[in-house]
């Protein structure tokens, strides 16, 4: 799914079907039916395959992709400075520019980052009805470092299953900052210290809030998965991160990235 942030802060959210995007909100209150045509080809390379790893690529290309490296899960791994990047074009691109750390409310409060070009993707795919950048570094090793040093006060994963349960408290995350940034203060020395000092910037941002175009949440979580049920249908409920609410279960359409589906709307 593609998906966008309106002034007032709706998420608008599109379907990519081949070279076609089909609007969503549009569809809450419809019966959807999505059927799994058993078709799945590599989103880099094109070719036909039976399984997708790292979300949509064919195990060759998994392999070899800086994009699909464990470092992109864990970027204080990040070994570009080692000279060992798989693609050191692409790292360039997309790892050696400015990369924000943020607060944002998802199931609760979490500490997360993102390149400066995915603001907001990243939390519209995240789900959080609030977020809030607290750092500006000058790369994605630099992001992790400061991350993890705020992991150990703070949650840094989503709980996925309480996200699509509803909206959590609102949190007054400017105050919650001011809070953890004198606890990381030895760390970010040590980062400006190693990196220079303008590694990492201190922001002073507004909150910005996310209302997702959800009808109705669910009580009970349970997930399609079209590997087992090449077909899903059921009323559309809502949409949240990268999920499809429906009255009889959700589908993470993110998941199944390359994977040949049909939409029939009724």
């Amino acid at each position: 799914m593609r998906a966008d942030l309106a002034s007032d802060g709706t998420v608008n959210y599109r379907m990519v079907l081949g070279d076609q995007e089909v609007e969503l909100n549009s569809l809450i209150g419809k019966r959807l039916t999505l059927n799994f045509s058993g078709y799945i080809d590599c989103q880099h390379c094109g070719r036909k395959i039976k399984k997708s790893y790292s979300q949509g690529y064919c195990y060759p290309c998994m392999q070899k992709l800086a994009q699909c490296d464990m470092c992109i899960m864990k970027p204080e791994t990040c070994h570009f400075e080692q000279g060992t990047c798989r693609e050191p074009e692409w790292g360039e691109s997309n790892c050696m520019i400015p990369h924000y750390v943020y607060l944002a409310n998802t199931s609760g409060l979490k500490v997360g980052i993102t390149r400066h070009t995915q603001i907001p993707t990243r939390w519209i795919d995240q789900g959080a009805t609030q977020a809030l950048p607290i750092f500006k570094v000058s790369t994605r090793l630099q992001s992790g470092l400061v991350e993890i040093a705020l992991a150990e006060f703070i949650a840094d994963k989503t709980n996925w299953r309480a996200m699509l349960k509803g909206s959590a408290d609102a949190l007054d995350l400017k105050a919650i900052a001011e809070e953890l940034k004198p606890k990381i203060a030895e760390k970010l020395a040590s980062v400006s210290l190693k990196y220079g000092a303008d590694a990492v910037i201190e922001l002073d941002e507004s909150v910005v809030d996310l209302h997702f175009p959800v009808k109705e949440y669910l009580t009970k979580i349970s997930s399609f998965n079209f590997d087992k049920t090449p077909e899903v249908s059921g009323v559309l409920l809502g949409i949240k991160g990268q999920y499809l609410i429906f009255e009889t279960g959700v589908i993470n359409l993110r998941k199944f990235t390359s994977y040949h589906v049909n939409l029939q709307v009724s």
